[in-house]
């Protein structure tokens, strides 16, 4: 029985141990998921959302019967006195006279009971009208948060991915370093060569070590950018599922025909929003002119007593009250309030355009970047051909005498330098790439 649970256990920390590696492998459509729904701005934009929800309510229910009670007991420390006129109690009393009179008694209470209902109120029902406005506003203040997350991830994972390649690549040269190495000690033992070659050949393979260090660092600092940009703990392991290939990058050139709609960037459909916004907040202030209509009723009671008694000498009162508000004059106010958002939707739309043709210059950058990136790409790709090659045949030369070794070590060099320059090529076609689809709007499904 013990032997069975120690089994089960050991089933279950394994089990445990395979999701945890499982979900620290991350594809690029993997990592921006896992960091919509971590990122804490997309968190904020979805609390903004449950916001927007109790915006709606709170106009609704402003609308809706409000019934407030009251209580209050009062104690008269000292009772108001006037004067007033002794004939009004004594006709008979002398002209000019007059008598102290206190109004009041020294306790006194109220209790009761009120309601208060809206009948009819034009902007109160433009408010109303709004809700499905202020619902979408909060779902593109979501979209954008997710697009940002999305460009972020992206960005940070082909930094890695690159970054990748290029410790893989330095790893060969590193391994044909040795190799080279290693011949020309043999030689060195033979009398062929002197040991000069030998130390030249070590000083380059330092040169690659220490590369190799920094390199590694950078790496790091790749996979701790990802990390935090997916919201991914710093502390926890990931790797990347993507690896880059030469057809999936030739395929970006297909992207470079196509154009920008802006139906398709969340920020123009924000701006829509807005000015719908504006217009019904215009139109808030021109149906002001309107009256307004409401109920209101109380039910309560007032207490009056010389002596501290509140069980006794209660005296019911009710009211109700039907309130009929009319605009009449307001000095031009509601005018102005207007015009000033007839302003507003003017510059919207001055925005609008000019949002349309950043998109256009976005787009047209993007592309060139891209063209650029892949004329780049193509030439240090052809660089690093022909100084393997040059490489090679330098190679050759040397081992049968016909070159020096100061060629083969100035090949090395030209090689690790056309091949630095290649990844760097590589990296800027992936990010323009990230742009154009940015420009696009194809970062996310929307």
């Amino acid at each position: 029985m013990k032997k069975t649970k120690l089994l089960l256990l050991a089933f279950i920390v394994t089990l445990i141990a395979t999701n945890a590696r499982a979900q620290s492998a991350f594809s690029i459509e993997e990592a921006v998921d896992y960091a919509i729904k971590n990122h804490s701005s997309v968190k904020n934009s979805l609390v903004g959302m449950q916001d927007a929800e109790l915006q709606i309510k709170e106009i609704k229910y402003s609308g809706m019967p409000q019934i407030n009670g009251q209580f209050g007991y009062t104690y008269n420390a000292i009772v108001p006195t006037q004067l007033i006129d002794a004939k009004n109690f004594n006709p008979e009393a002398a002209e000019g006279e007059v008598v102290k009179f206190k109004f009041g008694v020294p306790w006194g209470g109220q209790a009761g009971i009120a309601v208060n209902q809206l009948i009819f109120d034009a902007t109160w029902l433009v408010g109303l009208r709004a809700a499905d406005t202020y619902r979408l506003m909060a779902s593109q203040d979501l979209t954008k948060s997710k697009v940002t997350v999305a460009e972020n991830v992206i960005k940070a994972y082909y930094s890695a991915l690159v970054a990748e390649q290029r410790s893989k690549i330095l790893d060969l040269n590193i391994t044909r370093m040795d190799t080279a190495i290693y011949q020309t000690e043999q030689y060195v033992k033979q009398g062929f060569v002197e040991k000069i070659d030998v130390d030249r050949l070590n000083v380059q393979r330092n040169n690659l070590i220490t590369e190799k260090q920094k390199l590694n660092n950078l790496i790091s600092l790749t996979y701790q950018l990802l990390k935090f940009q997916m919201s991914y703990p710093q502390d926890a392991r990931i790797t990347l599922k993507e690896t880059l290939n030469n057809d999936d990058v030739k395929m970006i050139k297909s992207l470079v025909g196509e154009e920008v709609n802006p139906e398709n960037r969340i920020e123009f459909l924000q701006m829509q929003t807005n000015k719908k916004l504006t217009l019904l907040n215009m139109e808030r202030y021109q149906k002001g002119v309107f009256p307004s209509v409401s109920f209101s009723g109380n039910l309560g009671a007032g207490h009056s007593n010389p002596q501290f008694n509140p069980f006794e000498r209660w005296f019911g009162s009710s009211a109700l009250t039907l309130g009929v508000r009319i605009p009449i004059y307001d000095s031009g106010l509601r005018k102005v309030q207007v015009e000033r958002q007839r302003l507003n939707v003017i510059k919207i739309d001055n925005g609008m355009e000019i949002l349309k043709e950043s998109f256009k210059l976005e787009n047209e950058q993007a592309k060139i970047n891209i063209r650029n990136g892949f004329e780049a790409l193509d030439i240090q790709t052809r660089n690093m051909d022909l100084a393997a090659e040059v490489l090679r045949v330098s190679k050759i030369k040397y081992q049968q005498g016909l070159g020096t070794n100061l060629e083969v070590v100035n090949a090395e060099s030209d090689l690790k330098q056309a091949q630095n320059n290649y990844f760097s090529a590589l990296y800027d076609v992936l990010i323009a790439k990230v742009d154009l689809d940015k420009a696009q709007g194809k970062l996310i499904k929307q």
